[in-house]
Parts: structure tokens; sequence; C-alpha cells
């Protein structure tokens, strides 16, 4: 847990009710192309344990982000073709902590998970070229998830750690 109250945990510690409706959220779920419909409690239950099993397969997965024992969104890195995918989905009201967040979980990938490079995938939903570019990005062609586009973009540990201030202004 940090000074200010976040932890990252795993998604099986927090109730699957917080998850179904963080999940449900229909301000975050427009970024989730791949999400259709609305969540019951057994489909969700069933997403979290398919999450979870990721860190048994991979020895990373997706965390559970809380602030003061409250979920506020999940994200982490998950094993995919093209290396270690990076995602962070928040409560729509706690926008603002992916300042804080993005950091905090790229430096655990890169020194506690040794990762050589990370990747996000966006939809195309999202204009997010400027901001995932400014942050050290560089685009890294489309990737294909279900029968959905995303832009990719990757990140190496080099240039994590040349820059000097995070976030960067």
């Amino acid at each position: 847990m940090t000074d200010d109250g976040i932890a990252l945990v795993r998604l099986t510690e927090v109730p699957i009710e917080a998850v179904c409706e963080l999940l449900n959220d229909g301000r975050s779920r427009r970024h989730l192309p791949l999400a259709t419909g609305q969540f019951s409690l057994e489909q969700v239950a069933d997403w979290v344990r398919e999450k979870n099993a990721q860190w048994d397969d991979a020895g990373y997965g997706p965390w559970a982000i809380t602030v003061g024992g409250r979920l506020v969104g999940w994200g982490g890195f998950q094993r995919e073709e093209s290396g270690a995918d990076f995602a962070l989905v928040l409560d729509h009201a706690d926008w603002g902590l992916g300042r804080r967040l993005f950091p905090l979980m790229l430096e655990r990938g890169f020194t506690e998970f040794g990762f050589d490079t990370v990747t996000i995938a966006l939809p195309f939903t999202r204009d997010a070229t400027r901001v995932v570019t400014r942050l050290g990005f560089e685009p890294d062609g489309e990737v294909t998830y279900g029968n959905t586009s995303f832009r990719q973009y990757r990140l190496s540990r080099a240039d994590w750690q040349a820059e000097a201030e995070w976030p960067p202004s």
C-alpha cells in the first residue's frame, strides 16, 4: 500500500459485487469494446477467475486497485503474443488517479517482473495517441483481439529509465 492509501491487490480480494458494478458502468464500458451486454455476477466471477489465473500462468496479471479499501479500478499486465500488455480501467469518479497509478504500475512491471518492453492496446474509440506518446510510448501497429482492432503502442525499459520525471509534463 502507498502512503496515499492506494493498494494493488488480487481481483479475488475484493467483493465480486464491486467488480460487477465497475465492469457494468457505462462510462467505463465505452472504452472496453470487447465487453458486450451487462455482466451477471456469475460472468464477473468467471472473468475474475480468468484474470487471476494469469498470475499462475505468466507470473504476472491484473490487479484490483483500491483506495482506502474501496475498489476504484483494475489494471496491470496480461501476457499477449506481442508481450506484456498494460491495461488500466478506473471508475469514472477516479479517472484522475491514472497519473499516480501509471508510473507506479509500470515501475513494478519493469523492475519486479523484469519486462524489457510493455505494450498498450487502445480501441479506436480512444484518441489517445498524443497522451501515450507523451508518456514515452511509440506507435507499434495494430493488433486484433476477438474481432476488434486496436492501436498498439510500445514502451521500452530503456525509454522508461531515461525519463527523468513521471509523469512527464
